[in-house]
């Protein structure tokens, strides 16, 4: 399957009223490898992940060539259409956000998410403009879910928040996005408020709490994802195994685990 073709198909994923596209995120090759055998119909990439499986810390510290080549590796591996989390572009302005989204395609996804963070809105404007600009020069019709942390980062009052985020996605839709991720969002009427609002896909982040999917359905969220939460949890896992070996001399954190052949015939 070509880029185009798997392009169009993850894009036509957003589009089921009744059935958002759930994205539980990955950082490696396994876990890509993983959670496309259990069904999923497209893998997303957590940066969060992918930076702490290569000794980097969250938050703009990987560089390009880093994240291309894990996103590389991950994209080869699967046969499903990928979207990269690239953070806020893994540059300092807009030109360097088009080299990025450069990488990203040619690294195999068709998808990307792009964040505001602490940037100024305009600055995500520009970025997601560069975002489109590289994409139509590679004639992918790549999805580009703008990200933004009004919620999350508590970004203004919160009795702005709504306002905010609803100003926000306004912009950078208008600037090319496809999509809009609303991470820091459990609050049913919420929720539904935004997906009424927002007259494109919705992306919300789910954990325990969370409403099921076939509720966030219902409310209009298009897509789900976890975040850096599989990540979070794998890596509780080792470090729970390791903390009971050094004090009780005891194995029963690894009772509950992927089999070894199983796990092997993926690769």
């Amino acid at each position: 399957m070509n880029r185009t073709t798997q392009a169009n198909a993850f894009r036509a994923l957003h589009s089921n009223p009744a059935q958002p596209l759930v994205l539980a995120n990955v950082w490696d090759v396994a876990s890509a490898r993983l959670v496309e055998s259990a069904g999923a119909a497209a893998i997303a990439t957590t940066s969060a992940g992918v930076a702490w499986s290569l000794g980097r810390a969250d938050g703009n510290a990987l560089g390009r060539e880093e994240a291309a080549a894990a996103l590389a590796r991950i994209a080869a591996a699967v046969s499903v259409p990928v979207t990269a989390d690239i953070e806020a572009g893994y540059a300092d302005d807009a030109d360097g956000v088009e080299r990025t989204v450069h990488a990203v395609l040619e690294a195999g996804a068709v998808g990307i998410n792009i964040e505001d963070g602490a940037l100024p809105p305009a600055d995500l404007v520009d970025r997601i403009g560069a975002a489109r600009r590289a994409a139509d020069r590679a004639g992918v019709p790549m999805f580009i879910n703008a990200r933004t942390d009004v919620y999350l980062a508590g970004l203004v009052a919160p009795a702005q928040h709504r306002s905010e985020t609803l100003h926000r996605a306004k912009r950078y839709l208008e600037a090319g996005a496809d999509g809009i991720f609303v991470p820091g969002v459990s609050d049913v009427d919420t929720i539904r408020a935004l997906a009424e609002a927002i007259d494109r896909p919705l992306n919300v982040m789910a954990g325990p709490g969370s409403p099921k999917t076939a509720q966030l359905a219902g409310l209009g969220v298009a897509r789900v994802s976890l975040g850096s939460g599989v990540a979070q949890a794998a890596y509780e896992t080792a470090r729970r195994a390791a903390a009971e070996l050094l004090s009780t001399g005891t194995y029963e954190s690894l009772a509950s685990s992927v089999d070894y052949g199983e796990l092997n015939s993926l690769f």
